[in-house]
């Protein structure tokens, strides 16, 4: 079952974060905290979105796909950005990550939205597998860029 997270879910859903940071080996990287992912996404101006998935007999949450909304210029509307799609170990294979991307898709298509991208680290073989298997292809031409901390901060400073 797939759910639209409720500020309840937020100590969940950080928790989710914590493990999908340590399987992807960046745990000392994912420093948000609870009040900045309930602001975030139950804010004033909410700037992200999260479904749960939840494990159907023990009603506990075992996955989640946290989002924003992005804009392409090429073809004028909106599109869904993924930002994290985890499910944990002992649920994989249960359907649940293939139920969280169904249900983005699904409000891609009823906004009519014409894109849902992500991005994924490129030794995650299982992942990308799974990915192809829905018929999602990767962006070859394109390299993600990334500016942080130090860098960011000279760089914003004039400097």
């Amino acid at each position: 079952m797939i759910r639209t997270a409720t500020p309840a879910d937020v100590p969940v859903i950080h928790t989710l974060i914590r493990e999908l940071a340590a399987y992807e080996k960046a745990s000392e990287e994912a420093r948000a905290d609870e009040e900045q992912l309930r602001e975030a996404l139950f804010g004033e101006r909410p700037a992200a979105f999260a479904h749960l998935a939840v494990d159907d007999e023990s009603g506990e949450p075992v996955g989640f796909a946290l989002w924003f909304l992005n804009f392409s210029t090429w073809r004028g509307v909106h599109g869904i950005y993924l930002e994290d799609l985890y499910v944990r170990p002992e649920a994989r294979g249960g359907g649940h990550g293939r139920a969280l991307l169904t249900e983005l898709a699904r409000i891609c298509v009823e906004r009519g939205y014409e894109r849902l991208e992500w991005s994924v680290l490129n030794w995650n073989r299982p992942a990308i597998g799974f990915y192809e298997s829905l018929g999602a292809r990767p962006q070859d031409e394109w390299t993600v860029y990334r500016l942080t901390d130090g860098a960011l901060a000279a760089l914003g400073s004039g400097r």
